[in-house]
């Protein structure tokens, strides 16, 4: 079981050796890179490339580490009983598995995808340290363990909006996406639009790695936004001529609004294409 990167999904060896490492020591891949840099696509493509099911936990503000494993539902429980329902005298009709127990029960090796852990509470990854470690948790209200048949390959994501605790860092293989140079991301384009014309890819590229590159700007375009951007210009049928105009006055880039995504960003071009107006 090895991963290479798949037909719909461009790898740098790096990103493959971490992905591959993290298979051999049954540690959770922990990824980190700017939003947009492919970090949860990886989960899904290595689950394609690996032909696993993949099971996908989406981390929110409010989650909690126990909802990864099970969730008992007492309040249905009490209405029922009031209610008078039998099914009320067996507890596991009121137990809800979670993503954990799925991926511990799954009858093959499936892809666990724990995706931006940093946006839940500090304490969250703290929570999951025995049941990533063990593979294997309690289950109070039956008396039951639920145990790992294999053990599930984890990719866990962070956009690093804060800091993850070191017990849990140990237990984890880390990779960090770099954002991609100009071959990577050239391959990138070539995945995603196959006929698109050489000369306004170029451009393209070049005028959205100068916008990356602009002093004070807030938040810097993703890959995704990129590739955004493109399917807009073929879309409009804007050429590369049209991306080559030094005209002052037009320093934003046509369909800006796929790459500048708040008014301090576009505020801060209109002032540089004001600069340059005034200087020429």
């Amino acid at each position: 079981m090895r991963f290479e990167g798949t037909e719909n999904y461009v790898a740098t060896d790096d990103l493959s050796i971490a992905v591959n490492a993290a298979i051999t020591l049954e540690r959770p891949l922990l990824i980190k890179g700017e939003p947009g840099t492919g970090k949860t696509m990886l989960a899904i493509e290595v689950a394609k490339a690996l032909d696993a099911p993949l099971i996908e936990w989406h981390i929110k503000s409010t989650t909690k580490a126990h909802q990864g494993l099970y969730e008992y539902d007492a309040v249905a429980r009490l209405r029922d009983s009031q209610l008078g329902d039998p099914k009320v005298e067996d507890v596991k009709n009121y137990i809800r598995k979670g993503k954990l127990w799925e991926a511990f029960t799954s009858p093959t090796r499936p892809v666990l995808l724990i995706d931006e852990v940093d946006k839940a509470d500090i304490e969250f990854p703290n929570d999951l340290l025995q049941e990533l470690d063990r593979m294997e948790f309690h289950v109070y209200e039956t008396g039951e363990m639920v145990s790992a048949k294999t053990r599930p390959i984890i990719i866990i994501t962070s956009n690093n909006e804060k800091e993850l605790p070191d017990a849990f860092l140990r237990r984890c293989f880390f990779h960090f996406i770099r954002f991609p140079d100009d071959e990577t991301m050239q391959a990138i384009v070539d995945v995603h639009f196959p006929g698109v014309k050489k000369r306004l890819v170029a451009e393209a590229l070049k005028i959205f790695y100068d916008i990356r590159k602009a002093p004070g700007l807030k938040k810097k375009p993703s890959t995704s936004e990129l590739l955004d951007w493109l399917k807009l210009l073929m879309v409009e049928d804007i050429d590369a001529m049209t991306l080559r105009e030094r005209d002052p006055r037009k320093l934003i880039p046509p369909l800006h609004g796929a790459l500048l995504k708040n008014e301090q960003d576009v505020q801060l071009f209109e002032r540089l294409a004001f600069m340059a107006k005034r200087e020429g």
